[in-house]
């Protein structure tokens, strides 16, 4: 999952920390004569009272006993601030370059010019611009003017992704089955949208499973009326389920097809209705209005978009529209098993503000995982 994204953040993060490296060696590693005479002007500004301050702490210290100081010596110094001469043990002019040397900040131009190429690598894997800013913004706060060991460069750049990604699916995510054990009057409807071909009526197969494998009874509602075969492969699946199915012929008004499923499940006391809907496009006036009058009749209580999650910046935007139409609750991605590049499920939560519930990974009926931020983050090798 995510492979191709993640061997690319894998290059990106080595080839910034490399350059973070370098200018860092550049810029702070004594060299030569040049660095060894700076070294020397330095040691020059330290006044002869504070080295010999500095000596009689070190003697101290070594001797484990105070160091003796003429009553005439003390009258005629004036007073020390013993704070500073904390912070002078702790902190000498040495200590100072030895921290210069081993740590490094990374400047607002030095972080833009490393960020491009990270920038480049997530637009390039269909993540949504509103994200890399988000991305991008987190990882300024982490590293920018901030002393960084230089040797936990890569592991810093690592773990501010890592949150920084975690925070995109901070979305309150429903637990279906305790939505529908919690409900006192039956049945829980559920709503299935997204465009053509992108795994609706398979979905709802392995939702209709995973109920019955948890004791819930349902039935499904064929309210796809306009695709050719819709019926009959919906009518596929509730055989090799055992669910029942209601339908009427092509043409008929899907609302109905959902009306009078939900009356079903009332008389014969079933769990769930899960509702099929056609899938359309959002700038089919006809057909969106369809939706809208299938949520008015069925009103259900979960609205799912149904995506593939390999079709990136599309599925974002597919589920943005529908969101927008019908006000969608959660979603669903199929195909994210072979989702190389990690675009939608990276940015299509974050963009709606809706959770992701569920990613389809395969055929079967148990091919169907329930999403964790940690599926994402794994996935890119954070």
């Amino acid at each position: 999952m995510f492979k191709f994204l993640k061997e690319k953040l894998k290059g990106a993060i080595s080839k910034i920390s490399s350059k973070v490296e370098e200018e860092a060696k550049v810029e702070d590693i004594p060299k030569d004569e040049i660095e060894a005479e700076k070294i020397e002007s330095k040691k020059e500004e330290i006044s002869q009272e504070e080295v010999k301050k500095e000596e009689q702490v070190i003697d101290a210290e070594i001797k484990e006993e105070k160091p003796v100081i003429k009553e005439e010596e003390i009258k005629e110094e004036p007073k020390i601030d013993t704070g500073k001469i904390e912070e002078t043990k702790e902190k000498g002019f040495f200590g100072k370059l030895t921290e210069k040397i081993t740590t490094k900040k990374i400047s607002q131009t030095q972080f833009e010019n490393l960020f491009s190429d990270l920038e480049l690598i997530l637009l390039e894997n269909n993540v949504a611009l509103e994200v890399i800013e988000k991305i991008k913004s987190d990882l300024e706060k982490n590293l920018v003017e901030t002393p960084i060991k230089r040797t936990k460069v890569e592991e810093t750049i690592k773990l501010s992704l890592k949150n920084s990604i975690e925070d995109l699916f901070n979305v309150e995510k429903p637990n279906l089955l305790d939505y529908i054990s919690n409900k006192e009057d039956k049945p829980f409807v559920i709503a299935f949208f997204g465009i053509n071909g992108s795994g609706k009526t398979t979905s709802i197969a392995k939702i209709a499973n995973m109920l019955k494998e948890n004791n819930i009874s349902s039935v499904l509602a064929a309210s796809d009326t306009f695709r050719a075969a819709s019926i009959e492969q919906l009518q596929h699946h509730a055989d090799k389920l055992g669910t029942k199915l209601i339908k009427h012929d092509y043409g008929s008004d899907p609302a109905a097809v959902a009306f009078d499923a939900i009356k079903h499940a009332k008389a014969k006391n079933i769990d769930v209705v899960l509702i099929d809907t056609a899938g359309r496009l959002h700038n089919q006036d006809n057909l969106m209005d369809e939706l809208k009058k299938i949520v008015k009749v069925a009103n259900p209580d979960l609205k799912i978009f149904v995506g593939e999650s390999i079709t990136g910046n599309d599925c974002v935007e597919q589920a943005q529209n529908f969101n927008d139409t019908i006000g969608i609750d959660s979603i669903l991605l199929t195909k994210a098993d072979v989702d190389e590049k990690g675009g939608a499920a990276i940015s299509v939560s974050y963009i709606t503000k809706k959770p992701i519930i569920y990613l389809g990974i395969g055929q079967e009926y148990n091919d169907l995982k329930e999403f964790e931020p940690n599926i994402v983050v794994e996935g890119l090798g954070l």
